[in-house]
């Protein structure tokens, strides 16, 4: 039985990635700060862990080595947004938006980088609209998607030589966490709670469409139609881009006067 280790597990899209693999006959290991509300089987194994603690990190890779036979699939779906101008944002807030969205998952790669070489297995990064394009309000969150990116499309080349492969999804807006909007007084929030979003996908919507790109081998795969049209028309005119952007994004973020 294969294995994929899914970070950000306990959310819906780390949910429904899960379920999805599962139906293919995947065992999954969800890595989550809190798992209270996941099930243990026999292709589900929930193990709470903060990625950005070394230790807990530590804990949750030797215990997947004890468990696992192999590491087919590293799937980086844990992060977390920020919403509002940069004017207003406190440097720790957008370094804390890097220590989880980018450096979490560069640990998390770095620790998975023997097992999945011996799998000859695939690295996954979830990523976003934002990890290619600007994006209204999210300053630090489109930084570090953009960083995640630049990552791991480096770290592509480097571990193509030992028959690994390297995928980027690029959801727009999936609504996970809808009506839950529990933004800090920063602007921290859980992704999928923004009320300024455009066309939101389900997450069982958007974990089909990714693993569809994984079944494929699509080095890039932007998910949903949103998605879709952003990456030809930023990759055909980015200025044009910008300024869709700011017309479905920033307009809309406006209170009525």
């Amino acid at each position: 039985m294969k294995t994929a280790v899914i970070s950000g597990g306990a959310g819906g899209l780390g949910r429904a990635l899960a379920k999805g693999l599962q139906a293919q006959g995947w065992r999954t290991v969800l890595l989550d700060l809190d798992v209270s509300g996941l099930d243990q089987t026999d292709q589900q194994m929930p193990i709470a862990c903060d990625l950005t603690d070394p230790n807990q990190m530590s804990a949750a890779v030797r215990q997947v080595w004890e468990t696992c036979t192999s590491v087919d699939l590293v799937i980086y779906n844990a992060g977390i947004t920020q919403i509002g101008g940069f004017a207003d944002m406190p440097d720790a807030t957008h370094r804390k938006v890097f220590e989880i969205n980018y450096f979490a998952a560069v640990a998390m790669a770095r620790a998975f980088l023997a097992p999945v070489r011996a799998a000859k297995g695939v690295h996954l990064a979830i990523s976003s609209v934002a990890g290619f394009s600007p994006l209204y309000h999210r300053t630090a969150y489109a930084a570090s998607k953009h960083a995640m990116e630049g990552f791991f499309k480096s770290l592509r080349s480097e571990e193509a030589p030992f028959g690994v492969r390297t995928l980027i999804a690029a959801p727009s807006f999936v609504a996970t966490n809808i009506g839950n909007d529990d933004r800090q007084p920063d602007g921290i929030a859980r992704p999928g709670s923004a009320t300024d979003g455009v066309d939101y996908m389900t997450p069982d919507d958007a974990a089909a469409e990714i693993l569809k790109g994984l079944a494929r081998d699509r080095a890039m795969i932007p998910v949903g139609r949103v998605a879709r049209l952003s990456w030809w028309i930023n990759r055909v005119s980015p200025a044009l881009f910008q300024r869709l952007m700011e017309k479905n994004i920033r307009d809309t973020s406006r209170p009525a006067r």
